[in-house]
This record gives structure tokens, C-alpha cells and sequence, in this order.
């Protein structure tokens, strides 16, 4: 990869206003730029809030790798029509213009960022100093560290092919962990993942001790003697946020072992009778009339601030959109077929996403999460990671039958729904994948529970329920390395 080293400075102020400046070039000859930003905390901090903004473009989370192709190579949605603005996706045509296009953006914005990291964990040197005193050092390092875990781990799910035994050892991404401007070696989907879990270690060792989340929890208040550089821990990614993500990429690797140890380390310390960091949604927060949270905010571990996420549900639900245009459960009307497909209860908060909408001339059911909330619960969250998949981990993990469907069900009950007996693991794990596509809709992360698991049929794009099935080829799991990537190799 070669790294385009640039920096997109922003300052996020006050309760999130954003104020960017301009572009600023850093390279061997021309270092002014960068070395006057670095010569203070804000300085640092300036720099890593810049890449949490990018993260939020529409060419990574704000909208492709969250509710927008990544959905759709899961195939959530009804799309019968070839002429669909998605449809190419949901038949994984990606050497077809639109997909192409779309993740060789991704691919392009992410080594960006990866590159902004390299950056700033650079300049943070090997120990805290006078300009980076602690907490800030831990903190800063920590975080730049975990993003630049979480963009090559989110990489390699997209690009690298699925990971067993026959497949682990072959090229598959760059790892990126130096500033530099030579092309990097395209390492194996082992060594990527060595990187990542010892990049997300160390992560967690700087965090341990700096990190308020831990003492003060989420801090979801604007400072009230101060400036704001360590409030908001849910839009950072903290250090409970890097510790489920540590328990992500050990499930990748099928260490079941390790990631049941770091999920349950982190259940035990955010879910105790004396704090509890990251409580379950409540049932009149859901059903509140004026503001409802249908992000299931004080869930949400880690989550980008979007300040323009309602162009999100304008872009792809909206139900003024014309069909073709539109990613739907249905065919422009109020048919719930496809929806209650997929929740098996009534009661289930999740369902609430699912409403009847009408533009005037047309009704329709319609994907309201992301429909925008004036002053309403998370109202700009962009949700990554969640308590709920630390609890689908556990228990997909656990060895004990019995306490890894407890685990199942305590997410069922947080969720209104009756609990479930599967009477094996088998039974179980089927459970688990129904609930990934419950719980993560519009976040990107059922394909690749799909991909990781080599399911052979997943939903059927082309039919109002979500059986029957369709046969899904395993080489469809894996997007080719885009052409800006391979020219630089041939």
C-alpha cells in the first residue's frame, strides 16, 4: 500500500461542533505542518479527533461499511430489480462499476486513516513527556493503536479470504504499522491478525490505568470545569470498546478460548451489582413518543459522531425514494412479511425499527433506526460495537451448554423477548446467527458473522421472507483487492 500521508485536522469542540481546518501535506521534505501541530496535547489531540471525523465518511462507516453495502452483501433486503441501485452488490458482481467503485474508496479512505495513525503513534514516542503528559499519552496511543487495529482487522474481513486453516497463510492485505512511503508487502491473514491482537494488546495496557471510562464511566455530559478531551468515552474507541474488539478478532481466528476470556473479563467489570457502564435499553426509553432511542444508545460501546447521519436514512430508507433507490423489506407498501421473518417475537424491542411511513402519495414499511430525532437519544451516533455482541460471543464461546445460553437469553430478555432452550451447541449457534441479524441491522457486521462461520445460504434478496434461503458460494465472501492496490504491484 502506498500511504498518502495527509492529515485532515479537526478539532471536535464543545458538545461535538466540528471545525476542520485545511489539509495539511507531510512529507520527508516538508515537515513544518506536522511538527507545529504536535508540540502540545490539544495538538495530539487535534490529530486523532481528525481520524475519528473521517471514519465517519460515507466511504467507510458513515454509510459503506455499516447500512449501506456491507447490509446489503448480507442480503437483509427485498431487491428483485436489476436495475436497483444496489442489486449488483446483493448479487456480489463486485467487478461491476457501482461496487468497484465503492470499495476502492473504502480501501483507499481506510489506509488513509491507517496512515494518519502511523502519524500520530510516531510522534507519541515510547513514553509520556512534558508535551504528552498522562493520561493523555496512554489514552492517545492507546486509542490511535485500536483504530489502527480495527481499520486493517475491518480490511481483511472485507478483502482477505475466510479464515481456516487451508486459507490463513495466504497474501492477503498489507499491515501498515510504519510511516513511509514504500509499497508494503502483502502479508498472510495470520499475520495480519497477529498484528491486530498485539496492536489491540497494547492498546489495552496503555488504557488500563489512563482511561475515566473505567472509573467515571461514559461521561456522556459536556465537562463542567473544562474542555471536553476525555467526556464522551462512547465516541472514542475506549478501552472496554478495544477489549471487545480483542474478543471480535480471537472469534475470526476461531480462539474461542481467548475470546470468551475477554468477553467475559469485560461482562464482569461493566455489568457488576455496583456499576453498570453500559446499561440495557428500557422499555420507555424505546417506546418514548417524542424520542425514542432506537439506537439502543446507552448500549453502544464505541460509536463515531455523524453529525450528518440523517443523510443516511434520506440516501437509502427514506420512503420518498423512489423503489429502485430504496433498501426495503418490501415493495413500496405495508407487507411485513420480511419482517416478521426475522423476529420471531412480537414484543421485541428491535422490531420497533420497522414502521409505517408515508410520503403522501405512498405508504410503506419502512427502516426508521437511522431516521433523525430532533434532540433524541444518540440522536448522531454511527454504533460499531456493542455489550450485546460481547454477550453473542460468550455465547457462542462457552463450553457449558447451560451458562452459554444463559448468556443467549440474557440479551433475548433485555430485548423483550421470551427465552429460548436450543438443546445443543448446533441449535444454538443457529439461534446466535438470527440474533446477529436482529441486533446489527444498518452496522455491518452480519455478513461477516456469515463470512466467518462459511455459511453456504443466506437470505434471498429476491423473495418477501427471508427463507426460503438462497445457495451462497464461498468465494462471493471475498472482495478482490481493488485496482488502485494491484497496479502498485504489477
Amino acid at each position: 500500500m502506498k500511504i498518502l500521508y495527509k492529515l485532515k485536522y479537526c478539532l471536535i469542540l464543545s458538545l461535538f461542533t466540528l471545525s476542520c481546518n485545511k489539509w495539511v501535506d507531510v512529507k520527508p521534505t516538508d515537515r513544518l505542518g506536522e511538527d507545529q501541530l504536535f508540540v502540545n496535547k490539544e495538538g495530539y489531540l487535534k490529530a486523532l479527533n481528525g481520524v475519528y471525523v473521517e471514519m465517519a465518511n460515507e466511504m467507510l462507516y458513515g454509510r459503506t461499511m455499516t447500512a449501506g453495502a456491507i447490509d446489503v452483501l448480507a442480503n437483509y433486503y427485498y431487491l428483485p430489480s436489476s436495475v436497483h441501485t444496489f442489486y449488483n452488490y446483493t448479487v456480489f458482481s463486485y467487478q461491476d462499476a457501482g461496487p468497484k467503485a465503492a470499495f476502492n474508496n473504502s480501501w483507499v479512505k481506510a489506509y488513509e486513516l491507517i496512515a494518519n495513525c502511523n502519524v500520530i503513534l510516531e510522534k507519541c514516542g515510547n513514553a509520556p513527556s512534558d508535551v504528552l503528559p498522562e493520561p493523555y499519552y496512554g489514552i492517545i496511543k492507546g486509542e490511535a493503536l485500536a483504530l489502527r487495529a480495527m481499520l486493517h482487522f475491518d480490511m481483511l474481513r472485507l478483502y482477505g479470504p475466510i479464515y481456516n486453516e487451508a486459507n490463513k497463510a495466504k497474501p492477503a492485505i498489507p499491515y501498515v504499522n510504519k510511516t513511509g512511503f514504500e509499497v508494503q508487502p502483502l502479508s498472510s491473514s495470520e499475520q495480519v491478525m497477529s498484528q491486530v491482537t498485539s496492536d489491540l494488546d497494547a492498546a489495552l495496557e496503555l488504557m488500563a490505568n489512563t482511561d475515566p471510562v473505567r472509573t467515571e464511566g461514559v461521561r456522556n455530559i459536556a465537562n463542567p470545569s473544562g474542555p471536553n478531551d476525555l467526556y464522551y468515552r462512547q465516541y472514542r474507541l475506549n478501552f472496554y470498546a478495544a477489549k471487545a474488539l480483542l474478543s471480535r478478532a480471537y472469534l475470526w481466528q476461531n480462539k474461542k478460548a481467548d475470546a470468551l476470556a475477554q468477553a467475559e473479563a469485560l461482562l464482569a467489570e461493566v455489568k457488576t451489582p455496583t456499576k453498570t457502564v453500559f446499561p440495557y435499553v428500557t422499555f420507555a426509553a424505546v417506546a418514548n413518543v417524542e424520542k425514542p432511542d432506537r439506537m439502543f444508545s446507552t448500549e453502544v460501546m464505541f460509536s463515531l459522531y455523524n453529525i450528518n447521519r440523517v443523510k443516511l436514512y434520506n440516501q437509502l430508507f427514506d420512503v420518498n425514494l423512489v423503489p429502485n433507490s430504496k433498501l426495503s423489506f418490501t415493495a413500496g407498501d405495508v407487507n411485513e412479511e420480511r419482517v416478521n421473518s426475522i423476529y420471531d417475537d412480537a414484543n421485541d424491542y428491535r422490531r420497533r425499527a420497522w414502521q409505517s411511513a408515508s410520503s403522501g402519495t405512498v405508504t410503506a414499511t419502512t427502516n426508521v433506526k437511522f431516521a433523525d430525532v430532533l434532540d433524541g437519544p444518540g440522536r448522531y451516533m454511527m454504533p460499531l460495537i456493542r455489550i450485546s455482541e460481547v454477550l453473542l460471543i460468550a455465547a457462542e464461546c462457552h463450553p457449558d451448554l447451560t451458562t452459554a445460553t444463559a448468556y443467549f437469553n440474557e440479551l433475548r430478555t433485555a430485548r423483550n423477548c421470551v427465552s429460548l432452550n436450543p438443546a445443543n451447541e448446533a441449535l444454538l449457534k443457529t439461534e446466535i446467527g438470527k440474533e446477529y441479524r436482529r441486533e446489527m441491522l444498518g452496522e455491518g457486521q452480519t455478513f461477516f458473522f456469515y463470512k466467518r462461520n462459511a455459511y453456504t445460504s443466506i437470505p434471498n434478496h429476491a423473495t418477501l421472507r427471508i427463507t426460503p434461503e438462497k445457495s451462497m458460494s464461498l468465494s462471493n465472501y471475498t472482495v478482490p483487492l481493488p485496482d488502485s492496490e494491484t497496479a502498485l504491484r504489477n
